[in-house]
């Protein structure tokens, strides 16, 4: 009787050690090692020959006051503008890339609407202005990235 009791205690001991061993096993695939970061929207400009000079003029007197208001009501992180080496003709020479929180920010159109009429006018003449700056350089896309950052 005391063996069949010492048994008993044997498995139950090995079944609560493998059922913790599982346990612990499943704990751990849930920790995340990162954290979600910022995200990074990046637009592929082609500033067409002859017209850099007129593109940077408008980036550092609208397009930089714009983005200055955006970043002082929160909207943003921050903006860059990046020049690039094309390897070809159909490659980007400047990137634009603005830093938003989260993704959650890209849904505040509202916010951005409104700042935007304040600082460069009324949505019309927005477009009318982007259509004009064909001219000067063609957008050929862009891509949406999330920082990830490891804890």
């Amino acid at each position: 009787m005391k063996r069949f009791n010492f048994q008993i205690r044997c498995t139950v001991l090995l079944l609560l050690t493998a059922m913790f061993a599982v346990c612990n096993t499943a704990f751990a695939d849930d920790v995340k090692y990162y954290k979600d970061g910022p995200v990074v929207e990046v637009t592929y400009v082609k500033v067409k020959l002859g017209h850099f000079d007129d593109y940077m003029k408008f980036l550092d007197l609208k397009y930089k006051k714009e983005m200055e208001a955006f970043k002082k009501a929160g909207l943003i992180l921050g903006y860059n503008v990046f020049a690039a080496n094309p390897r070809s003709p159909s490659e980007p020479n400047l990137l634009l890339v603005v830093t938003y929180p989260n993704m959650a920010a890209l849904d505040k159109t509202e916010q951005f609407e409104s700042i935007g009429k304040q600082v460069s006018g009324s949505v019309d003449q927005q477009n009318k202005e982007a259509v004009d700056r064909n001219e000067w350089r063609d957008i050929l896309g862009g891509e949406l990235v999330r920082e990830m950052i490891l804890k």
